[in-house]
């Protein structure tokens, strides 16, 4: 997924480990989108995606809006922000914990769809 919205110029990528903190999810991913079109098209983008994929969402609230989408793939929630609201919210000053953060790195120059 991460490497789906790094092809797709999703800015601050990250990948938080959540498992211990929450029943909500496993793995959270937050990303920027730089304007209100391009945080719906990383969602779209996703979606279509992971469906190709064969893995389902299950929920997505905050589209029409386009400032901070979530996506709910069971295991993992994905959080597409824009800029303004990221810094906002600052979700991950709430979920950051000691080693949590997961590594993540891809480019789209090596990592073909």
């Amino acid at each position: 997924m991460a490497k789906v919205l790094d092809r797709r110029k999703a800015e601050d990528i990250i990948l938080l480990d959540v498992k211990k903190a929450t029943i909500l999810a496993d793995t959270f991913i937050v990303c920027s989108g730089r304007s209100t079109p391009h945080v719906k098209t990383l969602a779209d983008e996703l979606d279509e995606a992971m469906g190709r994929a064969g893995v389902e969402r299950r929920r997505m609230e905050g589209y029409a809006a386009g400032r901070w989408i979530v996506m709910d793939f069971g295991d993992i929630l994905v959080h597409i922000f824009h800029k303004e609201e990221r810094e906002f919210y600052n979700i991950e000053r709430l979920w950051k914990d000691e080693g949590n953060f997961l590594e993540y790195e891809g480019t789209p120059e090596t990592d073909a769809e």
